[in-house]
């Protein structure tokens, strides 16, 4: 029995947030009915390559990028532009705790999908609405795209290399991180709202916006600017305060070096057979590195290259300087540590292959998220929905399927 096993989640997001909020719960045991257009479904299922492979080792139609997002699910396909299926959502609303759902501002309330009308069939649900700007301001009628949200909520203009150095100039993260931590900000919400309705009964409105999260997220860079009133600049790699704080490259491969003090720089440099370079009045001290940034990092960059990745890192944590790899993905999942966390999971999958895929990295004593299911192919359980939740049976099903609301 998970901690949520007693929640019934209504889903009608796709792509990255919302999916990433819902599995989140998920995993820790609720009912989470994803409901998808028939025919497509999530668009997130045909971003590929790469696809899941089945147990004859041929792709699927299902993205991995779909199958980040959505374990743990239940898919029911549904045409909500149909009265029908209008209908259908708002029965499954009538016993759901809570609806998660990220079109465009109105879109839903012209379906009588909305909050309010929802509200109307269960008065304590919980519903939250995504979208890249929110419900108010001049921005709200607007599309929300991670990589925009990147640009305008201040990210990318703290992310790259710097402007006089090769390469210079903004840069978004590897990952959708506005989508990503929108999805776990709504997930905290969700659940405050969940406490609160069972200490009063009252339900409510969640309203998250991409661009919100985004610029909640600059957290120290956010302060560093309001208290300041200046404007933080890129730095790559490299640290504005401290040196040597910085990735270099090694014989073969690239490494972090966080040096904090003097006392770890002179061992940094020993264990690179330079230990002058802790002598140099130049360099002795932070300040005076900081200060001759250009002249020290250069010969630092000749020293680390002459041995290899693990040679640095074995000789630095023995000594005590902070270090550690830039490590690729199969280095990632071959990590001892990674595979002690059990980080890495397979799931059997429908098409008769494994859904390859990284565990929920919370860890709990009594309620710890589970992995039970591979996400679901589309439409995997609409009949067995409309069955157990609806009481259908199997001439109304059929009838449905027909004039194709499901």
């Amino acid at each position: 029995m998970g901690a949520l096993s007693h929640l019934r989640i209504l889903d009608l997001s796709r792509v990255l947030a919302g999916p990433w909020c819902t599995q989140n719960l998920a995993d820790f045991g609720a009912d989470v009915i994803k409901i998808e257009r028939p025919g497509s479904g999530d668009d997130t299922r045909r971003w590929g390559p790469p696809y899941l492979r089945d147990g004859a080792g041929q792709d699927t139609a299902e993205a991995a990028y779909y199958l980040a997002a959505n374990r743990n699910k239940r898919s029911l396909t549904l045409d909500i532009a149909s009265p029908a299926g209008q209908a259908i959502v708002r029965e499954l609303a009538a016993q759901s705790d809570v609806v998660v759902e990220n079109y465009k501002v109105g879109q839903l309330k012209k379906y009588g999908l909305d909050y309010d009308s929802l509200k109307a069939v269960k008065p304590d649900l919980v519903y939250c609405s995504i979208t890249g700007f929110g419900q108010t301001g001049p921005y709200a009628p607007r599309a929300g795209y991670d990589f925009i949200v990147q640009g305008m909520g201040g990210f990318m203009s703290i992310t790259g290399e710097r402007d006089a150095l090769p390469g210079g100039g903004p840069q978004k993260a590897g990952v959708a991180i506005a989508d990503l931590m929108t999805g776990m900000y709504a997930t905290v919400a969700i659940l405050a709202a969940l406490a609160h309705r069972d200490r009063t009964g009252e339900g409510q409105y969640v309203d998250m916006a991409l661009l919100d999260v985004q610029v909640a997220m600059l957290a120290n860079m956010n302060t560093n600017f309001l208290a300041s009133e200046r404007a933080p600049v890129r730095w790559g790699n490299a640290h504005p305060n401290i040196v040597p704080y910085q990735t270099f490259e090694t014989s073969d491969g690239w490494i972090i070096v966080a040096v904090g003090n003097d006392g770890q720089f002179r061992k940094f440099v020993e264990a690179g057979q330079r230990p002058e370079l802790a002598d140099d009045p130049r360099f002795a001290t932070n300040p005076e590195r900081v200060r001759q940034r250009d002249v020290l990092v250069p010969i630092l960059a000749d020293m680390v290259r002459q041995k290899s990745k693990a040679q640095w890192i074995d000789q630095l944590e023995a000594a005590g300087v902070p270090c550690g790899p830039i490590n690729t993905l199969p280095e990632v999942f071959d990590n001892p540590q990674v595979q002690a966390r059990s980080l890495r999971i397979d799931l059997p999958h429908p098409s008769g292959g494994q859904a390859r895929l990284v565990n929920n990295p919370i860890k709990m004593s009594a309620t710890p998220p589970q992995a039970e299911s591979a996400p679901p192919t589309l439409g995997q359980h609409t009949e067995a929905i409309l069955r157990e939740r609806l009481a259908y049976d199997d001439a109304r099903i059929a009838a449905l399927r027909a004039a194709g609301v499901i």
